[in-house]
């Protein structure tokens, strides 16, 4: 994927902030906050070290799960031509339209 930078298990999304002229990166899908920043890719890697590491021990110590549990649950809402487009597709595929966007989205990825 573009502009994730991965640490393990972990992954933090990366941008450039114009205004501050340096390379930032948020991590994805924990149960707090963190992110970092750095002027050099490389650099961006050891901050981004430097803000996992802190943020494990801060969970850890609080007795908390790093992870987000997501539910895999989305709100979607199509337009009405699409969606009957796909119920037509899942209905002549003999698959639930809930699998038909799963692997439509899978696909995408």
């Amino acid at each position: 994927m573009k502009n994730v930078m991965k640490f393990d298990e972990y992954e933090a999304v990366i941008s450039f902030d114009p205004e501050i002229q340096k390379f930032r990166g948020e991590f994805s899908g924990l149960n707090g906050g963190a992110d970092f920043y750095a002027d050099s890719i490389q650099n961006l890697r050891k901050e981004g070290e430097i803000s996992l590491r802190v943020f494990l021990e801060y969970a850890k110590e609080k007795n908390i799960s790093p992870k987000k549990q997501l539910s895999g649950k989305l709100v979607l809402r199509l337009k009405p031509e699409i969606h009957q487009k796909y119920k037509l597709l899942a209905s002549a595929k003999n698959v639930s339209l809930n699998q038909l966007l799963n692997e439509t989205l899978e696909t995408a990825l």
